[in-house]
C-alpha cells in the first residue's frame, strides 16, 4: 500500500488543523455578504500587530462578544457594552480597536444613505473581481497594493477605521479580492 500524496498548499497555515481548514475552505474565496465582508474587515483590524491564528482562534469569542458582527447593533455600543468587551478575556481587549468597530459599525450604516453597500464599495478597488497574482513563494506577496491604499484611503474618509493598507491588503487576500495562493498550491487553481 502506498503513502497518500501530501497535498501541496501555501506554507503559512503549518500543520495546525484549524489554520489548514481556514486556508482550505474560506482564505481567498471570494465574499460578497456586506455582513461578512464587515466581520472580516473588522478582525482584520483587530489582528493588527499580532498573528492572523491569535484572531482565527478567538473568532467564535468575537461573534458572540460582538452580536454576531451584527452592524446595527454594534453601532449601538456605548460605554457598557466597551466595558464588558474590555473585560471579556475572549477576544482582543483593546480599547482603541473595540471604539474602532463600533465607529466602522456607524460608518457602515451610513452606506445606504448615498445609494451604496459595502460589497460595492470595496470591490471597486479590483473592478469587481479577483485579481489573479502569479507568486511562486511567499517572499514575492507584497504587503500592500497600490488597490490596498486607495482602499484604505477611501474607508478612511467615509469613517472606517483600523483600515490600513496593510490591514486593506489582507483583507483582501481574505475575502478573495485577490488571489495570493502561490501558484504550487492546490488552492490557486481551484480560485
Amino acid at each position: 500500500m502506498s503513502a497518500a500524496k501530501a497535498v501541496a498548499r501555501c506554507a503559512w497555515p503549518g500543520e495546525d488543523p484549524l489554520y489548514v481548514a481556514y486556508h482550505d475552505t474560506e482564505w481567498g474565496v471570494p465574499e460578497h455578504d456586506d455582513r461578512a465582508l464587515y466581520e472580516k474587515l473588522v478582525l482584520d483590524g483587530f489582528q493588527a500587530g499580532l498573528s492572523w491564528i491569535t484572531i482565527l482562534r478567538k473568532r467564535e469569542n468575537f461573534r458572540a462578544a460582538f452580536r454576531g458582527f451584527e452592524p446595527e447593533k454594534i453601532a449601538l455600543f456605548g460605554e457598557k457594552d466597551v466595558a464588558r468587551l474590555m473585560a471579556d478575556a475572549g477576544i482582543v481587549r483593546n480599547r482603541a480597536k473595540i471604539d474602532g468597530a463600533v465607529t466602522s459599525a456607524r460608518a457602515y450604516l451610513a452606506l445606504p444613505e448615498s445609494g451604496e453597500t459595502l460589497d460595492a464599495l470595496l470591490w471597486q478597488f479590483t473592478a469587481g473581481k479577483t485579481l489573479r497574482n502569479r507568486w511562486s513563494g511567499l517572499t514575492q506577496i507584497p504587503s500592500e497594493t497600490p488597490e490596498s491604499r486607495a482602499m484604505s484611503k477611501e474607508l478612511r474618509t467615509r469613517g472606517f477605521k483600523f483600515c490600513g493598507p496593510t490591514i486593506c491588503y489582507a483583507f483582501m487576500q481574505a475575502v478573495g479580492m485577490v488571489n495570493d495562493h502561490v501558484t504550487t498550491c492546490f488552492r490557486y487553481r481551484q480560485l
